[in-house]
């Protein structure tokens, strides 16, 4: 009897199944196992059927949905694949990747987390990360004309072992490469019959009138003379000022004479803390700015009465700024200040256009092939125009003959909606593409949405003649498995110490000149300093020993 009830029970379920129009579960799992069927390289789709792949995406603050994108809709209509999407916050992004590797419930993809060459060696080695070599041979068609067009990313990809763990994100992009940038509010200046500053004194002068003098006129004491962001591109608070106090490049490293310092622990870095203190003592600078990210900034940029910000640092306007409320016009870029020490240096990144790690391959792909033939059409025209600014027709289109770009050249294509806000039309930067120096400054040159023409110019005017020598800045390395594994170890403690001894001596619960020596030794001896350098030392020695 139990035997009977069991069948018809068992029956009963497949008939409720089918009615559903579902299948038993291990029906769905063997489906799920069955090899995938790609097809060759150029065809699409990319896979006969419909094909199941999980994405873990950083969190994008211009990107609604990456699930209900029209570029990701584009995507999965073109290539017959179906994205899981797993979006992690930005700020932790790193961390995310990490756990999930370790608790090995991991996605097929890792896409726009921008995995630094350290973490590929480290996972590469372990396999969990997949060499692309052989697929970008078999199935690289756009992927080889990028590496053939820009030769230089081939090398700054591969890793000591001769492997390529992940693709990168190519933007040659004039203003990034000097993207450490300050902004003005010159309505304010002109109000207040000041001048755009030159030295760290004239811009202390600015941000005082800037506190007392009612530069917004609204009978209140609201203004933020100085505030940045934690997370924002270019948008600490020390990253453009500590330039005026010591030289050094993105990461607050610097070379001299061949040998690798970090900036943080030089007697120049502590006058740019006293400086930043005394700033914050006079009310100058907003202790939010060691707390807040880019989207509470822009809350403060848009403020819907008056303008709040005087000075913030930021790579472009977008980041402080709704590029539609057209009040990032009012502001101008600072150049370099000329510290105690008499330089004035721009923070130069000659590398600037690979961001390493946009795409990775795990060995958990059903189908290593079909991800990777995801990866080489990012890097298509089509793809990269969808991708980075739209849909033709409503977010660009071609120019006209007499358009001009944005260098005074024949422009090829025009932008037809501002850039930076929220949207789901686009990736927004998020993964690899391919946008070559011609590619960039053939955008028109257009009077409404002046944004690029806007950091061509001031890059130009304001950063390229006081721009870092390029033998200064530490190149991208890459490190053997050892040397991943220990750095990986020792560049955490050694940051967390770092930003939180800049917070506190700048807000003030200390005496910097009693703590410096103790800070120095800290970072030294107990965080190891002195072997994470002897580790980039040991790897830029023999990048510069490479045949």
């Amino acid at each position: 009897m139990r035997r009977e009830k069991t069948a018809m029970l068992a029956l009963l379920s497949c008939m409720i199944l089918l009615i559903n129009g579902c299948e038993p579960e291990e029906e769905q799992q063997d489906k799920e196992n069955a090899a995938v069927t790609v097809n060759p390289p150029g065809v699409f789709p990319i896979t006969k059927e419909p094909t199941k792949i999980r994405i873990m995406v950083m969190d994008n603050n211009r990107v609604e949905n990456f699930a209900t994108n029209e570029f990701t809709k584009w995507i999965e209509e073109k290539t017959n694949l179906r994205i899981e999407w797993e979006v992690v916050p930005a700020k932790n992004a790193e961390q995310k990747l990490t756990l999930s590797l370790a608790s090995g419930d991991y996605p097929d993809i890792f896409l726009g987390l921008n995995v630094k060459p350290v973490l590929q060696s480290l996972y590469g080695k372990d396999g969990a990360f997949l060499p692309l070599n052989d697929l970008i041979e078999k199935y690289g068609i756009e992927t080889k004309r990028v590496l053939e067009e820009a030769p230089y990313v081939k090398d700054t990809i591969t890793a000591p072992d001769g492997s390529i763990y992940g693709l990168p994100l190519i933007n040659e992009c004039y203003h990034c490469t000097m993207g450490t940038k300050m902004w003005i509010n010159s309505v304010w200046l002109n109000h207040l019959g000041l001048q755009v500053p030159t030295t760290v004194e004239e811009f202390f002068e600015v941000l005082k009138a800037f506190k007392e003098k009612d530069p917004n006129m609204n009978g209140e004491a609201d203004e933020l003379p100085l505030v940045g962001a934690t997370d924002a591109p270019s948008g600490n608070i020390e990253s453009f000022l500590m330039e005026s106090f010591v030289e050094s490049d993105g990461n607050h490293m610097f070379v001299q004479d061949g040998i690798i310092q970090a900036a943080y622990t030089q007697p120049g870095w502590k006058d740019g803390l006293k400086y930043l203190h005394k700033l914050y003592d006079e009310g100058l600078l907003s202790a939010q700015s060691f707390t807040q990210d880019c989207n509470q900034l822009k809350q403060l940029g848009d403020s819907p009465n008056d303008a709040l910000i005087g000075a913030t640092p930021a790579q472009n306007p977008a980041v402080f700024s709704s590029m539609e409320k057209r009040r990032w016009k009012q502001y101008v870029t600072v150049p370099p200040l000329k510290g105690p020490g008499g330089w004035r240096t721009a923070v130069t990144n000659p590398y600037g256009s690979v961001t390493q790690g946009a795409f990775i391959i795990t060995n958990k792909a059903r189908s290593p092939e079909a991800a990777f033939r995801l990866a080489d059409l990012l890097y298509s025209g089509e793809a990269t125009f969808r991708g980075t600014v739209g849909r033709p027709g409503k977010e660009w289109t071609w120019a006209e003959e007499a358009d001009n770009g944005i260098d005074g050249h024949h422009a090829r294509w025009k932008q037809l909606v501002n850039f930076g806000k929220l949207q789901n039309v686009h990736w927004s930067q998020t993964g690899p593409s391919f946008r070559s120096s011609e590619w960039r400054l053939s955008q028109t040159a257009d009077a409404e949405n002046p944004l690029e023409v806007v950091l061509y110019q001031e890059t130009k005017k304001n950063y390229e003649p006081f721009k870092m020598e390029a033998s200064k800045v530490v190149p991208p390395l890459y490190f053997t498995n050892d040397q991943a594994e220990e750095l990986t170890d020792l560049i955490t403690p050694i940051d967390k110490y770092r930003k939180e001894f800049l917070a506190r001596a700048v807000m003030g619960d200390m005496d910097i000149d009693d703590e410096w020596s103790d800070y120095v030794q800290t970072l030294n001896k107990e965080m190891n300093l002195k072997r994470y350098l002897e580790i980039y030392q040991e790897a830029y020695d023999n990048l510069l020993n490479k045949p």
